[in-house]
């Protein structure tokens, strides 16, 4: 009688006990399986569902399940960005490519005159799209890491000058002031020069372009322990506090109308953060408001 009540007892709690690992330990697992599959099917918004309990007092399975969670989300953010980047370049592209079709059109039928004016914007539409291409071909090679720098210790006067020799014809024309200010002593950089140069030219450049005629751009370098931070100060249109934090994002656009007549490509901040990162350095913006004028900066490593 005893062993029969022992072995009944037992049968008993090894059906209870297999019942509670298999909601504790197979189930989980099998849901896991499950979500995983439908996120292969590309279903990037599935989650296995958590407790409310904490991190610390999660068993192993639950922080298995918080990770797979956190890796879903990751994947689905990234999709998310990647087909945001597929309309932002297709959008990007039929704009130059329907006022050259335009243009074409026009010529056909002899609504438009075969003369200099109109082969020049026609040529100025196809030049806008080499860059905009160009741009892309750099932005996927930056973020890839594809690329090596060609360090060597240089003196920021002489990164400023060739940066300014390159854009003074362009201020002359629009009549905005470009003053360099660079105190004596300032150590050398270690610098990729091309690639520092592209950085500069790209935010005086913005500078430029959203600066109206009469207004000020400033170029001015400091010394901070091991780096050097060059600043680029405007009394131009400015950056409203919602857009601060997006500026560097590929082609967000503050303004976008306004860009889209002066031809940017909306990547140009996108490319410089990276390229600046890749010197180990770091790139900010700040503006107190609409048309109170912006400041970019960017760190580089002394020699």
């Amino acid at each position: 009688e005893a062993l029969t009540v022992a072995t009944a007892a037992a049968v008993i709690v090894s059906v209870l006990l297999s019942l509670y690992i298999s909601r504790r330990v197979v189930a989980p697992i099998q849901d896991m399986m499950r979500a995983s599959l439908r996120i292969a099917a590309g279903r990037y918004d599935e989650r296995v569902g958590l407790a409310d309990d904490g991190f610390e007092d999660m068993d192993e399975l639950g922080r298995l399940a918080l990770s797979f969670d956190q890796m879903a989300a990751t994947l689905e953010r990234t999709e998310t960005k990647r087909m945001e980047l597929i309309g932002n370049v297709a959008h990007e592209l039929r704009t130059p490519l329907a006022s050259i079709k335009g243009y074409m059109e026009g010529l056909i039928d002899e609504v438009l005159p075969a003369d200099l004016v109109t082969f020049q914007q026609v040529y100025r539409e196809a030049d806008r799209l080499q860059r905009l291409v160009y741009d892309l071909q750099e932005l996927s090679r930056v973020e890839a890491g594809a690329f090596e720098l060609d360090v060597q210790p240089l003196s920021v006067r002489s990164v400023v000058a060739a940066t300014v020799a390159r854009l003074h014809p362009q201020f002359e024309e629009k009549k905005v002031s470009l003053e360099i200010e660079l105190p004596e002593g300032l150590p050398l950089v270690r610098v990729d020069e091309d690639r520092i140069d592209q950085v500069l030219l790209n935010l005086v450049g913005n500078a430029l372009q959203y600066t109206p005629a009469g207004g000020v751009v400033r170029v001015q370098a400091h010394h901070e322990g091991r780096s050097v931070r060059l600043i680029v100060i405007d009394t131009g249109i400015g950056i409203a506090p919602e857009h601060l934090l997006h500026v560097f994002e590929r082609f967000y656009r503050v303004d976008d109308s306004r860009s889209r007549v002066g031809g940017g490509s909306g990547i140009g901040l996108t490319i410089a953060k990276h390229l600046v990162e890749a010197h180990g350095g770091e790139i900010s913006v700040a503006s107190n408001g609409p048309g109170k004028g912006s400041e970019f900066s960017f760190t580089v490593p002394t020699a």
